[in-house]
């Protein structure tokens, strides 16, 4: 058994220990200024990543750094309040354990949410995408390492078509505009420079962030169907008058937060469990 499966088990096993036989279906990561979110989790049961081996250690503003359990909408889900960036560690595998956990202890599915920038002006601060794809531009994979032949995942429809189509629906449905998105993952921590927006529009990115990649390929890898949303939270480098900050995504994240948590919570009310 290698440290990161034993981390696994270990994480699993306080997990299954605490939720006495409930089965989460759909695990969420929030990302920045949706961390609100996990509040709406009815008959909560509360871990800190610190009580979970593997799990990261919660680095930036925003993160919490805690796995809800409970329910949303009548289905069981398992919230993660924050998430690990490459930036951090310089470790594209940082999220390997809490992904294959959440699928451990049960999750089929898996719901990502950011913040990014935007490259198309008409999708400004405010917009919420729906991902369809992504494009990495850092190099690096999640799953360097890893042995056999389930290392070569298919990442084809990585944004899973049925997932997407009723995230659309539902949007439609509740009025709210819902942009494609194309998301470029960047190293980060610096923000992107005007010359690397210019070169992702070119390349057909809508979206750019420094997350989402390696969860999205992880839970491929994991076999687990995967949605996700970016709110956008500026336009990117050389597109606005505004200076780049995390103060900036925070306080903008606020725009579309209602939005997205609305949405969530009609896409749990209305999940059907595979």
């Amino acid at each position: 058994m290698t440290k990161t499966d034993g981390q696994i088990a270990a994480a699993s096993a306080i997990i299954r220990q605490r939720l006495n036989g409930v089965i989460p279906k759909v695990g969420i990561v929030l990302g920045s200024g949706l961390g609100s979110f996990a509040d709406s989790v009815e008959n909560p049961t509360i871990l800190s990543y610190g009580d979970l081996p593997g799990f990261p250690d919660a680095g930036v503003a925003g993160h919490a750094g805690r796995l809800v359990f409970g329910s949303v909408g009548g289905t069981a889900v398992a919230v993660m309040q924050g998430r690990a960036h490459y930036y951090e560690a310089a470790n594209a595998a940082a999220m390997m354990v809490p992904v294959r956990t959440l699928k451990e202890i049960g999750c089929e599915t898996l719901l990502l949410t950011n913040a990014a920038g935007s490259t198309n002006p008409d999708a400004g601060p405010g917009s919420v995408m729906l991902l369809s794809d992504h494009i990495s531009f850092t190099g690096v994979s999640p799953l360097f390492g890893e042995t056999g032949d389930q290392r070569f995942v298919d990442l084809t429809d990585a944004y899973d078509p049925e997932l997407r189509q009723i995230l659309s629906a539902h949007a439609a449905d509740m009025g709210i505009a819902l942009h494609d998105g194309i998301y470029m993952w960047f190293c980060g921590p610096h923000f992107e420079t005007p010359a690397e927006i210019r070169a992702a529009a070119i390349l057909g990115a809508t979206a750019v962030g420094m997350s989402t990649v390696p969860e999205v390929i992880l839970a491929r890898h994991a076999r687990m169907r995967v949605a996700a949303l970016s709110i956008v939270t500026n336009l990117a480098a050389g597109l606005g008058d505004t200076e780049l900050s995390h103060e900036q995504t925070m306080e903008n994240a606020k725009i579309a937060a209602a939005s997205v948590q609305q949405l969530i919570h009609r896409f749990l009310s209305d999940y059907k469990a595979g």
